[in-house]
């Protein structure tokens, strides 16, 4: 199981770093100069030529992608000349020396994501710091609504095969697997949220953090979190009902449960204690993809209900050019997602020993 682990944490690193360098290659080659997108439009000569030279624009594409490199690095390297763009007086992190010599200090950190062009110059970590917490529960909420209900209904379906119940939920899921998201997040925004408001007490827009009306103080409006949970979970709610349901069905045909029935146990007892636990594994590789996902799908919803969240700052990010914050957010996700997959790839094997033997 050790050795399983470790090499998923190696491949792992393998699809980051491919990540990494394709991130970099695309950003880079976007026509345009990112020292007049930091400037704007009150950029010169002097102050261009300044700010290549301090966020290394000026050097050749390797030397930019080695610096890159040396940013997301926890172990990196700098220079002690003063004017040097690897510089640590040009960082803000809290760092480690543990080699110093007069021209090279090495140093441990955390992976430095630059920053931004446009919002004076802040840090793409505080960034990201602020508004993914905001998305990862939006998703996580989302999500945990669509393995509740999901795994509930499929049981349902599977036990009630081709009744009045299971060709409704069939319908339903179809229809939830088919609606794009933006689609549904302005149908429903605008009729819970609006026509329905004196009902539902909802609002259209909110985000989970609401400054009150005197600019006194924050709070949580939890209630804001409803209506983009619901519509976050309805594509995955109607793949794990189906999941659920075909991935039982095929359970119960085994010969195994067949043994169990004849045993004399109960209907109930067989599908909790013996077929439930091996139906689960599709559904729970479903999961993942899906919660990864929603960290970068969430874009929509999010832009929709004005929640303050990742995938919202992305579209502001795309919008204004902002590179670094698209770099590093997509960076960031795509870290989450892989993590993500490997924690799945551990818990599968656990539930089926024979991908371990495979791998």
């Amino acid at each position: 199981m050790f050795r399983y682990v470790l090499n998923k944490i190696f491949y792992g690193f393998l699809t980051l770093f491919g990540v990494v360098t394709v991130i970099f290659i695309l950003f880079t080659i976007l026509p345009g100069d990112p020292a007049r997108m930091m400037l704007d439009q009150q950029e010169n000569s002097e102050q261009l030529q300044l700010i290549r030279k301090k966020y290394g624009f000026d050097q050749p594409l390797l030397t930019q992608y080695g610096y890159y490199l040396n940013d997301l690095s926890p172990i990196s390297f700098h220079s002690t000349e003063e004017n040097a763009y690897t510089n640590l007086k040009s960082k803000a992190y809290q760092y480690r020396e543990f080699i110093a010599t007069d021209q090279v200090v090495v140093v441990l950190k955390f992976p430095y994501l630059r920053q931004s062009f446009q919002k004076n110059g802040k840090y793409v970590s505080e960034i990201i710091g602020e508004t993914l917490p905001n998305t990862a529960v939006l998703a996580l909420v989302a999500i945990c609504i669509a393995i509740v209900l999901g795994i509930a209904l499929g049981i349902l379906s599977a036990l009630w095969k081709d009744s009045v119940f299971d060709r409704l939920i069939a319908i339903i899921s179809t229809f939830g697997m088919s609606v794009p998201s933006f689609f549904s997040a302005i149908l429903v925004a605008w009729l819970f949220g609006f026509v329905w408001r004196k009902y539902t007490g909802l609002e259209m827009t909110g985000s989970l953090f609401v400054v009150d009306d005197f600019g006194e103080g924050v709070y949580l409006q939890w209630k804001n979190l409803v209506l983009p949970a619901v519509v976050l979970g309805i594509r995955p709610l109607a793949v794990v009902i189906q999941l659920m349901r075909n991935s039982l069905l095929e359970t119960l045909s085994l010969d195994y449960i067949r043994t169990a029935k004849a045993k004399g146990l109960g209907r109930g007892e067989v599908v909790v204690k013996h077929a439930l636990k091996n139906s689960l594994n599709p559904v729970i590789t479903a999961i993942s993809g899906w919660f990864a996902s929603m960290l970068a799908g969430a874009v929509f919803v999010e832009y929709v209900f004005n929640w303050n969240g990742l995938g919202k700052e992305i579209v502001n990010a795309l919008n204004n050019l902002d590179l670094p914050v698209i770099m590093g957010s997509v960076l960031v996700i795509a870290s989450l997602f892989i993590a993500i997959n490997i924690a799945v790839d551990i818990v599968y094997s656990w539930l089926d020993p024979r991908i371990r033997l495979k791998s």
